[in-house]
């Protein structure tokens, strides 16, 4: 801002004129604003004390530590385990012998025995794009952009449990408690917009897929590492941003007294802890709400993007009242406004986007959790993912963006080509697909094959895991995975564990 810029913000019994950039900070936010200004007036020496609070976690030295290819990141995540053999791993042997028994050649251990007949894939496969990628009509949207898509069609898990099976895809780990990939960029690179977190996750609007909180926690990273929830189209998209509509008693003078006061007192007790950064981490997280309070809500705002994008992403400009059972169009428009909302903080520096499908409650399912039937929970999910997915990346290329953003589809595990119950399919933590494109990926290409019924690995020997991911999404922001760590009770823990490489065959 302008020091000197006119403003609509007065102070108290003042007449019109322009504000400084530090009256108008006091003024703004209901009071947050304040903490906003000390962190300015420290970073500017005017502040008693160091600039730098003591016990700030310093950034790991020497990043990049290659040129990068990618900036930015978005992951998807559907939760409760997508069936690639229904959307992306097309296996002309399940059509031949669709209604025979199954027979893997070997005992299967399924979480909920749903070893029954092969079944088909429950909706036709067509050819998309030079490329000639094969994709289910329920994804035919994706066709659009499927010359960009690079999939890996052999990934392979450790259980089929879903919520150590989403944990190890969001942290590495089966067990809660180490930082989501978003934490680990984060802490890696830092933010590209002091006015925004570094690290945002969009859930599903129903609710958290399993694990909840623990698949974006910073864990033993600084906390301001964490991700941050936004629930775009909500009355609230950023719970406790803003004062409570009850707090019409506090006023701007005793806010402003009362976050001076803290303030003070914080730094004194960080002070005197220099070993101690989790006061620190928290006056930023503090400092950053504050910033927040200015810009999140113009990140966010949709109504000024023009019609011809609104279609783009499927969303419908005033959606009014739902249908009470799930459908498409509510889906497209859903998902849409994700996806649209991740592209706005992108732009606006944002370095890594999380955007969910799938909750971990209800009945009809309202995630991909398909033991019943895969044409009636997937049906929905799978055509909102595919028309936001599309149009998000077509309105990144638009923009000049998707050359430097890596976007990344995943899920937890795949589903089992025998049927379960006659319409469903049980969970397949053998194998599953992963999409990636954008920054650095080589697009129309498939890495890795299943065997012909999507069962396994066509190569048991050379699967690829979750560290071979992470590892490449890291190689192509510039970081060589082996060397981000973080120093955690003895141990230098990094995002790959001690695994991972770079998936060569994935870069242009």
């Amino acid at each position: 801002m302008n020091p000197r810029h006119p403003s609509p913000f007065h102070a108290a019994g003042a007449g019109p004129g322009p504000l400084s950039r530090r009256e108008f900070l006091w003024q703004s936010g209901g009071g947050l604003g304040g903490i906003a200004l000390a962190s300015l007036l420290g970073g500017e020496g005017l502040l008693g004390g160091a600039a730098e609070p003591a016990g700030a976690p310093a950034r790991p030295p020497g990043l990049p530590h290659h040129p990068p290819r990618a900036k930015r990141v978005i992951q998807m995540f559907m939760a409760g385990a997508a069936s690639h053999i229904d959307l992306f791993d097309y296996k002309p042997d399940l059509i031949r012998h669709d209604g025979k028994p199954s027979d893997f050649g070997e005992h299967v251990e399924a979480f909920q025995d749903g070893l029954g007949p092969w079944m088909k894939p429950v909706w036709e496969f067509k050819p998309h794009g030079q490329s000639g990628r094969m994709l289910s009509e329920v994804v035919e949207d994706l066709g659009e952009v499927a010359d960009e898509l690079a999939f890996v069609h052999n990934m392979v898990g450790k259980t089929g449990v879903h919520s150590q099976a989403t944990l190890l895809q969001a942290t590495g780990f089966q067990l809660p408690g180490f930082p989501g990939m978003g934490s680990w960029v984060s802490y890696g690179l830092g933010s590209m917009n002091e006015n925004l977190p570094a690290f945002v996750v969009l859930p599903d609007h129903r609710g958290f897929a399993s694990n909840g909180p623990k698949n974006w926690d910073s864990a033993f990273l600084p906390s301001q590492h964490a991700g941050t929830i936004i629930y775009p189209g909500s009355e609230t998209p950023i719970h406790d941003l803003f004062p409570a509509k009850g707090g019409g008693y506090v006023n701007a003078r005793s806010e402003r007294a009362a976050h001076a006061l803290m303030e003070r007192i914080n730094r004194e007790h960080a002070a005197a802890r220099p070993s101690d950064g989790r006061l620190d981490a928290r006056i930023r997280s503090y400092e950053l709400a504050a910033r927040m309070q200015l810009a999140a809500p113009e990140a966010m705002d949709l109504s000024r993007e023009p019609d011809a994008i609104l279609d783009l992403y499927g969303i419908r400009r005033n959606p009014g009242s739902w249908p009470k059972e799930i459908n498409a169009a509510e889906e497209r428009d859903y998902f849409g406004r994700k996806c649209l909302v991740a592209r706005r903080l992108l732009e606006r520096g944002v370095r890594f986007v999380q955007i969910w499908s799938g909750n971990d409650n209800g009945f009809p399912r309202r995630n991909w959790d398909s033991h019943e039937d895969v044409r009636r929970d997937h049906g929905p999910l799978a055509m909102g993912f595919a028309r936001g997915a599309a149009g998000l990346i077509q309105d990144l290329r638009q923009r000049g963006l998707l050359e430097d953003t890596v976007i990344l589809w995943t899920t937890e595990f795949g589903r089992m080509p025998s049927s379960q119950g006659g319409k469903g399919r049980d969970h397949n933590p053998y194998c599953f697909t992963n999409w990636l494109c954008g920054g650095g990926i080589k697009g129309g290409v498939a890495v890795g094959e299943s065997d012909n019924w999507g069962y396994k690995p066509l190569q048991r020997e050379k699967p690829t895991l979750v560290y071979d991911i992470h590892a490449t999404v890291l190689h192509l922001l510039g970081i060589r995975h082996e060397k981000l760590t973080f120093r955690h009770n003895g141990v230098d823990r990094r995002l790959t564990d001690v695994h991972g490489e770079v998936i060569r065959d994935l870069l242009a």
